[in-house]
């Protein structure tokens, strides 16, 4: 009943606006409602969306990317700037108390306390057509090198070409094949419509 209070435009016949900062002040509720009912100890209700596939220690289930939870979110610390936040929920399938915290020096979530990361590993299939993936050596070296940079884009600049040749040959042959069913077609219409007048 309050949040629909702070949120319609109707002002009671009591209000006055000098004694009443707002309409949220006069019904004695915080903007947030439930979400800040816990803000005078620096936490604040949010809905927090698991960033990747985990594991729960507690009951060893998995809790699946996109799981979303009311968890309780805690300024924990500074990165030069940037404020490190702790979430804390509990697990949905046994209860268990999940604790996770931002890593904005390596741009990713840290498992605190009750989770573990699913790692998922798999090896290309290179004879089919995917990708060989470059080792760290090879990555290091086309970051810091230009000119090898500039060699390795321009090798996979002509294999493209090479492998797109024979696309090209065949929708350009496609191509002048629709402009020959044009011009034929041109001409039937054009003979018809000679004889039209004659048939009628």
């Amino acid at each position: 009943m309050g949040e629909r209070k702070g949120q319609n435009k109707y002002y009671p016949p009591d209000f006055d606006w000098r004694t009443h900062d707002s309409l949220n002040a006069y019904h004695g509720v915080h903007a947030l409602r439930e979400r800040a009912r816990k803000l005078d100890q620096g936490i604040m209700i949010i809905r927090f969306e698991m960033p990747f596939h985990v594991w729960c220690t507690h009951c060893n289930q998995h809790i699946g990317k996109g799981v979303r939870y009311n968890a309780q979110k805690t300024h924990t610390g500074n990165y030069h700037s940037t404020r490190i936040f702790t979430f804390k929920m509990n697990c949905h399938l046994c209860g268990g108390t999940l604790r996770v915290r931002t890593d904005p020096q390596n741009r990713t979530y840290e498992m605190v306390e009750g989770l573990r990361k699913k790692i998922t590993e798999w090896e290309p299939d290179t004879e089919n057509g995917a990708p060989d993936l470059t080792e760290d050596e090879e990555r290091k070296k086309l970051q810091t090198d230009v000119i090898y940079r500039q060699e390795h884009l321009k090798e996979d600049e002509d294999r493209a070409l090479r492998e797109a040749h024979p696309k090209l040959e065949r929708a350009m042959a496609i191509q002048s094949r629709m402009q020959d069913d044009w011009k034929l077609s041109s001409l039937l219409r054009g003979k018809f419509r000679e004889g039209r007048n004659e048939r009628k």
